[in-house]
């Protein structure tokens, strides 16, 4: 039976059953790390196919559309591989470390919504796919007391009011571990769990809702520069680490290019446990938006434009719909080349097409969608995890601009090498 006259009974098999995984749960990450990429897109259809299928079926089938709309695969920009390539590195070379020692860590830094997490999430769990076949998915030893969960990549968020105790108790929930009730007990739970689940990768999002000026704050980061003794790779994730006061303390080593942070030096609170003897060295990686102002730049813009496009599932779709005519500065004028935001327009645009009948995108469709973020009680807008959502634009009128040194948009505002 082909795809335009599937079978009338049949289940739909693209709806998640359940809630989704949760990451920040080991039992929910490996959910996430086996199913990522695995979703499967509805056919595509002429109009002429859709409206022959029966009720049902079309109705089904816009549902499906819509699922690969909001589903779309996540696409490797030259600003995320660049830091999925960086931590990539980073995780295998501390891996393969025999010696013990402090492990060098890294910070990727950037704005919401532009798919910090995301990046560096994929990237840990390519990791963890490959860890995990070196050891055939078994657990490398056992540890009498423990319930031998092998557990390489740990994914955690930062609490919005951090203590040293709250962290303590994010990172014990990643295991399923209980609770001691004092603080040096809390410590000396992770540091076993760690060790016990052999952990190679801890990640901390969310890192820059640490302010600072708070004593738990400081003492927070403490205990997160003191992990990195714990032979496990620091990977922190946060919104303009550079201003946010995180680098507190540190320097800039030219020689290795790396950010290295003193030895926590004994004092009030938790300090008074701290004192190490090996400085903490951290790279730091941005994950910038997109930059139109260039050549490389606007090719960057076009080819992730066109990795969409080719995602998409609407009936009256079209070869360079989202790459030709005025749509790339339309949509780079509406989301700064964020992607989070990109996404987000697109999701809605579709929605808006599917609905309208329109069955395409258009600048005159996208200035009436506003662009939702969804659901922000989980994020810290001090923290500056909810980016500004540029005011809606009119659509440019048709016209010959030129873009970076050697691009030229000409009147259907396509590319032509300069001087055409």
């Amino acid at each position: 039976m082909d795809q335009t006259t599937p079978d009338e009974h049949a289940i739909v098999p693209f709806l998640r059953a359940g809630p989704p995984p949760d990451r920040t749960r080991w039992e929910g990450w490996q959910q996430w790390r086996k199913i990522r990429g695995t979703f499967v897109p509805a056919p595509r259809l002429t109009p002429a196919e859709h409206q022959s299928l029966s009720p049902r079926r079309r109705a089904l089938h816009d549902l499906h559309r819509t699922a690969t709309h909001v589903n779309m695969r996540l696409q490797e920009t030259p600003m995320s591989a660049r830091v999925a390539n960086l931590m990539r590195g980073r995780l295998q070379n501390n891996a393969a470390k025999v010696m013990p020692g402090t492990r060098d860590g890294l910070r990727i830094n950037g704005g919401g919504f532009q798919g910090k997490t995301e990046t560096a999430c994929d990237a840990a769990a390519s990791f963890e796919d490959v860890w995990r076949e070196v050891h055939h998915q078994l657990l490398p030893g056992h540890t009498p007391g423990t319930r031998d969960v092998f557990v390489p990549v740990a994914y955690c968020r930062l609490p919005v009011r951090a203590t040293p105790k709250g962290l303590c108790k994010t990172i014990l929930n990643v295991y399923g571990d209980p609770h001691p009730g004092s603080l040096d007990d809390l410590v000396r739970a992770v540091r076993d769990a760690i060790r016990d689940h052999h952990t190679t990768a801890l990640l901390i999002d969310d890192i820059t809702r640490l302010r600072l000026h708070r004593e738990d704050d400081q003492d927070t980061l403490d205990l997160i520069r003191e992990l990195m003794d714990l032979n496990v790779t620091l990977i922190l994730i946060g919104v303009d680490i550079p201003g946010s006061g995180l680098l507190r303390g540190a320097y800039f080593d030219q020689r290795t290019g790396q950010w290295i942070f003193p030895d926590i030096k004994r004092g009030k609170g938790h300090n008074a446990a701290a004192a190490t003897q090996t400085g903490r060295r951290f790279d730091m990686v941005d994950l910038d938006p997109f930059d139109y102002s260039t050549q490389a730049g606007i090719t960057a813009f076009l080819d992730h434009l066109a990795g969409i496009e080719d995602q998409l599932r609407l009936l009256r779709s079209f070869e360079g719909m989202l790459t030709t005519g005025e749509m790339p500065e339309y949509l780079f004028d509406r989301t700064r080349g964020v992607v989070g935001l990109l996404r987000r327009l697109i999701e809605d645009g579709c929605t808006e097409a599917i609905t309208t009948g329109e069955e395409r995108l258009t600048p005159e469709l996208l200035a009436k969608t506003t662009i939702h973020l969804g659901n922000l009680g989980d994020l810290d807008p001090e923290a500056g995890e909810i980016p500004d959502i540029p005011q809606d634009v009119t659509p440019r009128p048709k016209s010959r601009r030129k873009r970076g040194r050697n691009t030229v948009l000409d009147d259907r505002g396509g590319r032509s090498a300069a001087g055409d």
